[in-house]
């Protein structure tokens, strides 16, 4: 008996956790495998936002709290914001909730109709598009090339909307590429955007903190505010304060499509537990020393692999602009023989020969929606990300093209 939603058929699980669990099982046998495929902060969360939670949950705050977060913790993000930002919103104008894809799914939910799209400018986060086709929306995919930075133009916008498009999603820096947009150039997508009123717009901002070369982020919000009304400004504590495994992420946005957010939540999983938002309040205005460390810490990192890339022949990595991952171009190695004769068609191919060959494992481009490239995770130990890339450059070099080797 098949008892499955069908919902479920077109939805792929998660491209990055199937990369672990690959090099998992792998290591398993005893191989000594660099698991790269997940992208989290190797660092420790902040003793005092530890100890802040403890603190909180020994005072009572242990029971349900209000489905949109406590008051307290929505007056900490909308000070963020300001004092951040430059942006001015209220308590009402936030909701809090398990992370920031579950602020995702919960604003997917609460505003897709059957057959609505969503922009998604690729590279993509891999869970953007199997949330939409989730909730009975299509994804409508325009590429971003490394030509023009990974970044979205106005030009690819204005050829994806249609009279069905709901949302344009936008990730920055971002996952995976690196990408980051200036005020310029966010503002030439908002001309397009201002000719298609009934476009909303996500903005993904869990990476702001980590951008590089002296960059300056500007939030979506700041750089286009005639669309105030019409934007969710999405982030959360994960990336920036090593806070992965505490579940909390936020957004920001009108107040009648947060009010449809916290129906969804409450109706779901009613809140975020209450000590976490303890956590997170404390992370959001606590000391914020660490943020700047952990930022110059991503940049060293993005540097060694950037140089380790150069280094190998038919591969390519332009420097991302932020966040921390490398999305390496291999079109070079489509066509190419392993040592045990086969031909690697694809960069999930490729993805594939590095874990068995190399050791290393990545995740294939076509699960962001643009191949040939593999990302990495640059968020480990220095020494850990120079041996990865040796142990890549010599599966490449194990290559054979055409009647001899690379």
């Amino acid at each position: 008996m098949n008892y499955i939603s069908a919902k479920l058929s077109a939805v792929k699980p998660s491209a990055s956790m199937a990369a672990s669990m690959a090099a998992q099982a792998l290591r398993a046998t005893g191989v000594d495998v660099i698991d790269l495929g997940l992208g989290e902060p190797d660092f420790p969360t902040p003793v005092h936002i530890i100890e802040a939670t403890y603190k909180a949950a020994l005072d009572g705050e242990t029971h349900y709290t209000a489905a949109a977060g406590t008051l307290a913790l929505r007056e900490a993000i909308v000070e963020k914001f300001r004092r951040e930002n430059d942006l001015d919103y209220r308590p009402a104008d936030i909701v809090v909730a398990n992370g920031a894809k579950q602020v995702i799914f919960n604003a997917l939910m609460a505003t897709l109709n059957h057959g609505d799209e969503v922009i998604l400018p690729a590279p993509y986060f891999v869970s953007y598009p199997e949330m939409v086709k989730l909730l009975g929306g299509v994804p409508i995919i325009a590429d971003c090339p490394a030509a023009t930075g990974f970044r979205l133009t106005p030009d690819a916008l204005e050829a994806a909307i249609t009279p069905r498009t709901k949302w344009l999603f936008l990730n920055m820096p971002n996952n995976p590429s690196g990408a980051a947009y200036s005020q310029a150039q966010l503002r030439m997508l908002a001309a397009v955007l201002e000719r298609h009123p009934g476009v909303l717009v996500l903005s993904d901002e869990i990476y702001e903190h980590i951008i590089f070369d002296g960059r300056e982020f500007t939030s979506f919000g700041k750089a286009c505010p005639q669309l105030r009304e019409r934007t969710l400004i999405v982030n959360g504590v994960a990336k920036a304060f090593a806070m992965t495994g505490w579940r909390i992420g936020y957004a920001a946005g009108p107040a009648p499509l947060v009010k449809a957010m916290n129906t969804v939540q409450s109706q779901s999983c009613t809140s975020v537990a209450a000590p976490m938002q303890a956590a997170a309040r404390a992370a959001l205005t606590g000391p914020q020393d660490c943020v700047p460390m952990f930022r110059t810490a991503f940049e060293r990192r993005r540097d060694l692999v950037v140089a380790g890339i150069a280094g190998i022949k038919g591969l390519t990595l332009p420097p991302p602009e932020g966040a921390f991952y490398a999305y390496i171009g291999c079109a070079d190695l489509i066509g190419r023989q392993t040592p045990s004769g086969s031909v690697l068609k694809d960069d999930v191919d490729v993805v594939h020969y590095l874990l068995a060959e190399g050791h290393v494992s990545a995740v294939p481009g076509t699960a962001y929606g643009l191949s040939p490239f593999f990302r990495i995770s640059t968020a480990t130990a220095d020494a850990i990300l120079v041996e990865a890339v040796t142990r890549i450059g010599r599966a490449v070099a194990a290559l054979a093209t055409g009647g001899g080797r690379a």
